[in-house]
């Protein structure tokens, strides 16, 4: 890597000299074509790496990128030195910033900051506005991600979906202005800066490695959504009594049976938006609490089915009873059909199937072993609740989504909600 203008100097003369040494290689006679052949590749792999970095170095001189990636730890040396590059300072100019002599930040430099404590890293990737952001996977997977900013100043509001964003007009972008900065006030009015935080941890249950700043976007948006609810004074008061819910399990056998359970979540003091998921986020449901602890459940209907819908609502229900109120205070996020283990994830999906269907009355359906359609609308009509629930529980527990298909009422929900939101499809 070229760390200074005095180095560009010295390898742009390398690269003349090889460019040179490679011309004379081809005209060269040879009575070995094979070794002939192997020095030039030699000299071109050789100019081709010095061209790399002379494009490299150019590019950061000239401003036209920035580095607000996630990397690896062992990266950060690197990094550090493509960000000082780009920011335009020199080696001097960083160790005027430190208060050290020049001499210093070329050894730090020359061997990837092996030499740096953990203090001086943190002092130059502040100098630097370096952020950093990674993951940790343990010895056992469990398919599910943790997101947590210790403060709103870690978020690098560049990485915030912000085309698609705009696109879904949740903000304008006026001729001139800076969309970095647009998205960043859009973000501190809708969500406001403490779910950036640590008191907002972010849990992710997933099969699939979702983006962070997708999320967090997201979750911007549906926060927005539903203070526009509570503020025209469409929720009521939340208590923590679930006992109303086998009125909302009844309401799985009306034609509009999600627009009625919207519509009684609202009279139990909850909010239930429709929005769809941002692109990276593989994403079906969320549970949070708004900033007057008002329950919100996000839906995002990325399978726009009865059955999906029922049991991704009871699941982020399970979470409103189970975990919202106690001290774990992290904001849900689900992606259905995840099985990966997490006790709390468990206990969300026993109570959301325990709710739909209890479990003395579930192993007494027939249907589970007949498979039939006739047989699922006996068991649906005898328990009391539409055959899309029973049908999709049974896909569910044998993985096999290509039974049962006229039975899980594909197509019905997003048509009965889409008018909770301008951009749905």
């Amino acid at each position: 890597m070229i760390y200074s203008d005095k180095q560009y100097g010295v390898s742009s003369a390398q690269l003349a000299k090889l460019r040179h040494a490679l011309s004379a290689a081809k005209t060269r006679a040879s009575d070995h074509a094979w070794l002939k052949q192997t020095e030039i590749n030699g000299i071109k792999s050789q100019i081709a790496d010095i061209e790399a970095e002379l494009a490299e170095y150019n590019l950061l001189k000239s401003g036209q990128v920035s580095f607000s990636k996630s990397y690896a730890l062992e990266e950060l040396p690197r990094v550090l030195v493509q960000a000082r590059i780009a920011s335009g300072m020199s080696q001097t100019d960083l160790a005027e910033k430190l208060a050290m002599k020049p001499q210093q930040v070329q050894r730090y430099e020359a061997t990837d900051y092996m030499g740096a404590s953990l203090s001086r890293l943190i002092e130059v990737s502040k100098a630097l506005s370096v952020k950093a952001s990674g993951s940790f996977e343990g010895s056992t997977q469990v398919g599910g991600s943790l997101f947590a900013w210790g403060d709103v100043d870690d978020i690098v509001w560049g990485e915030l979906p912000y085309k698609e964003m705009i696109k879904r007009k949740w903000f304008d972008l006026p001729r001139g202005a800076n969309p970095i900065e647009r998205v960043k006030e859009y973000f501190l009015d809708a969500a406001g800066p403490q779910y950036a935080t640590a008191l907002h941890r972010k849990k992710m249950h997933s099969g699939n490695v979702p983006n962070e700043y997708a999320l967090l976007a997201w979750q911007a948006r549906i926060l927005e959504r539903a203070r526009s609810k509570t503020e025209a004074k469409e929720i009521a008061t939340f208590e923590l009594d679930d006992r109303w819910l086998p009125e909302l399990v009844g309401l799985t056998n009306l034609k509009d049976g999600p627009k009625h359970a919207r519509d009684l979540l609202a009279e139990k003091g909850i909010v239930l938006i429709v929005e769809r998921h941002l692109p990276g986020s593989y994403l079906d449901g969320a549970a949070m609490l708004a900033d007057n602890e008002t329950p919100v459940v996000g839906l995002t209907l990325r399978h726009d089915r009865l059955d999906n819908f029922w049991f991704v609502l009871m699941h982020e229900l399970g979470h409103i009873f189970l975990h919202l109120f106690d001290s774990l205070r992290f904001d849900f996020f689900d992606e259905e059909g995840s099985n990966d283990g997490d006790a709390i994830e468990v206990e969300a999906d026993n109570f959301a199937l325990d709710a739909l269907i209890p479990e003395a009355l579930w192993d007494q359906c027939l249907s589970r072993f007949a498979l039939s359609d006739e047989a699922v609308k006996i068991d649906a009509e005898t328990i009391g609740v539409d055959p899309s629930i029973i049908a999709g529980r049974i896909r569910k527990e044998r993985g096999n989504y290509t039974i049962l298909n006229d039975l899980v009422g594909q197509g019905q929900v997003r048509s009965q909600l889409e008018e909770a939101s301008d951009d749905l499809d």
